[in-house]
C-alpha cells in the first residue's frame, strides 16, 4: 500500500471526525466518523460551507479560525458547539491545523472533532460541586480552612480574611500564627502538630486577633480527610467564635458562686439559730451542724461542676474529707462515672451520715477498723456499697432517727432505690441500687 492510500485508510477508519476545508471554509473531505457525529453524509457536506454546522451565535468563531489558518497558525484543543443534522446542538472538542501544498503555501485546514458530551457533563458537575462548596464555605458562620497533610494551609474562606484582615500570601502555610495570641501560640502549635502526627481529629480553644486588633475566643476543630486507602490527603478545619458564650458562661459561674456564697451564709445563720435555740444539748447541735456541713459540701461540688454531672469518686472523696486521719482507714474503688445533681445530693448526704456513725460507733471509731466503698456503673443499675470491718461488735440500734431516714428512707423514696442496710456482728453494711438513668446523661462512664 502506497503512503497516500495508507493515509486515506487511516482517515476513513478513524473514530474522530476528520474534515478538510479550504481557506473559505468549504468542505473538501468528510470521513465516516464525521457523518456519525454530525448526521450529515459526505455527499451532503463536501462542497458546502462548514458554517452550516455553526449555531448563529458562533458564526464569528469560524472567521477567527480561518484568519488563524490563513496566517499559518494552528488552533489548539477547545470545546465548542455544533449543530447536528436533526437540529440539536452537540458539544465537541476541536483542533484545527493549517494544510500546506508542496511549496509550503497554506491552502486549507484540517479539523479533528470529537463528541465532548461526557466531558462537558463532567465539567458541569465539577463546576456545580465547586459552586456548592464555595456557597457553603463562604456562607457558614465559622472561619474555615483546608490544609495539606503536613499542616500547611493553602485555602481559607472569605470569613477568615474578613475577620483577620489578612490575605492568602501572608497566611499560607503556617502564616496563621501571626494572628494567634502570644500567650497561647506555643501550646496551640504543639497540640496541632501532635494531631497531625497521630492522624487524629484536633480540637482546641484560643483567642485570634481581628483586623481591628480585638482578641476574640474561638473553638477550633480540624478533621483529617482520607482517600480510599485511608491515607490523609487534606485537613478541613473551622474556627467558631464563642466569645459571647464564654462571657455568658463566666457570668453564670460568677452568679452561681455568689448564690453559693449567700446560701452558705444562710446555712451559717441557720446553724447559729439552732445553736441559740437548742441550749444544753451539745451532741444534738454538733450533729445538726455536721449535716448542714454535708449540705454545704454538696453545694460546693455542684456549683464547681456548673450544676451538671458529679463524678462518683469526687463525691465520695469530698464528702469524707472531714474525717481527717480516719480517711486512711477507707478504701474506695469503682469505674469513672458520674451522677446527676439530684442523685449526688442524696447519696452524698447518706455517705456523710454513714461516715459520722462509723466514727462514733462503728469501724472508724478505732484504729483497727476498715471501711470499703465500692460502686458499679454497668448494666441498668448504679450500685454503691459501704462495708465496715474490724470495729467493735455491732448492735442493731434501739430506735430509728433522722440519720436512718438519710441512709434508707430518702434514697429509697427519692431515687426509686433499693436499700439494704444491715447491722451484722462483724460490721455495718449498706448497699444502694438505683436506676442507671440517674447517671449523668445516661452515660455510664466519663472521660
Amino acid at each position: 500500500m502506497n503512503p497516500q492510500d495508507h493515509y486515506a485508510a487511516l482517515i476513513q477508519s478513524s473514530h474522530d471526525a476528520i474534515v478538510a476545508k479550504d481557506l473559505e471554509g468549504n468542505v473538501l473531505s468528510w470521513n465516516p466518523a464525521a457523518e456519525k457525529l454530525f448526521g450529515w453524509s459526505s455527499d451532503e457536506m463536501v462542497g458546502h460551507s462548514i458554517r452550516r454546522l455553526l449555531p448563529g451565535d458562533l458564526q464569528d468563531e469560524e472567521d477567527l479560525i480561518l484568519a488563524r489558518i490563513r496566517a499559518g497558525e494552528g488552533v489548539g484543543l477547545f470545546i465548542t458547539r455544533r449543530i447536528h443534522k436533526d437540529g440539536h446542538e452537540i458539544p465537541v472538542a476541536v483542533t484545527i491545523s493549517p494544510v500546506r501544498d508542496a511549496a509550503g503555501r497554506v491552502i486549507g485546514g484540517s479539523k479533528i472533532a470529537r463528541d465532548a458530551t461526557l466531558h462537558v457533563a463532567i465539567e458541569a458537575r465539577l463546576r456545580e460541586s465547586e459552586e456548592r462548596f464555595r456557597m457553603l464555605a463562604e456562607n457558614i458562620a465559622q472561619l474555615a480552612w483546608i490544609a495539606k497533610p503536613s499542616g500547611d494551609i493553602f485555602w481559607y474562606n472569605q470569613r477568615w480574611y474578613d475577620y483577620t484582615g489578612s490575605d492568602l500570601a501572608s497566611m499560607e502555610g503556617w502564616g496563621w500564627k501571626a494572628v494567634h495570641h502570644p500567650d497561647h501560640i506555643v501550646r496551640v502549635e504543639q497540640k496541632f502538630r501532635a494531631a497531625l502526627a497521630e492522624g487524629e481529629e484536633w480540637e482546641d480553644l484560643f483567642p485570634l486577633r481581628s483586623a481591628s486588633g480585638e482578641w476574640r475566643w474561638f473553638l477550633s476543630r480540624a478533621k483529617p480527610i482520607r482517600d480510599d486507602d485511608g491515607a490523609i490527603v487534606y485537613w478541613f478545619g473551622t474556627n467558631t467564635d464563642i466569645t459571647e458564650q464564654r462571657e455568658q458562661s463566666e457570668q453564670i459561674a460568677l452568679l452561681l458562686r455568689e448564690v453559693n456564697h449567700r446560701s452558705k451564709n444562710m446555712l451559717a445563720k441557720v446553724q447559729a439559730l439552732a445553736r441559740s435555740s437548742i441550749e444544753g444539748d451539745e451532741a444534738l447541735i454538733k450533729r445538726f451542724e455536721e449535716r448542714v456541713g454535708s449540705l454545704a459540701v454538696n453545694q460546693d461540688i455542684l456549683v464547681r461542676r456548673d450544676w451538671r454531672e458529679v463524678p462518683v469518686e469526687e463525691l465520695v472523696r469530698l464528702q469524707l474529707k472531714f474525717m481527717s486521719g480516719a480517711i486512711r482507714q477507707i478504701a474506695t474503688s469503682g469505674p469513672d462515672c458520674a451522677l446527676i445533681p439530684r442523685a449526688a445530693e442524696i447519696i452524698g448526704m447518706a455517705l456523710h451520715e454513714l461516715a459520722t456513725n462509723s466514727l462514733k460507733y462503728g469501724a472508724l471509731s478505732g484504729p483497727e477498723g476498715r471501711v470499703t466503698i465500692e460502686w458499679q456503673c454497668d448494666g441498668d443499675r448504679f450500685i454503691i456499697a459501704w462495708r465496715e470491718r474490724g470495729g467493735p461488735p455491732v448492735k442493731t440500734p434501739a430506735r430509728r432517727g433522722f440519720g436512718s431516714q438519710l441512709i434508707e428512707d430518702i434514697p429509697r423514696r427519692s431515687l426509686d432505690g433499693e436499700v439494704d442496710y444491715t447491722f451484722a456482728p462483724n460490721g455495718v453494711e449498706w448497699t444502694l441500687s438505683v436506676p442507671a438513668d440517674l447517671l449523668a446523661d445516661g452515660v455510664r462512664t466519663i472521660a
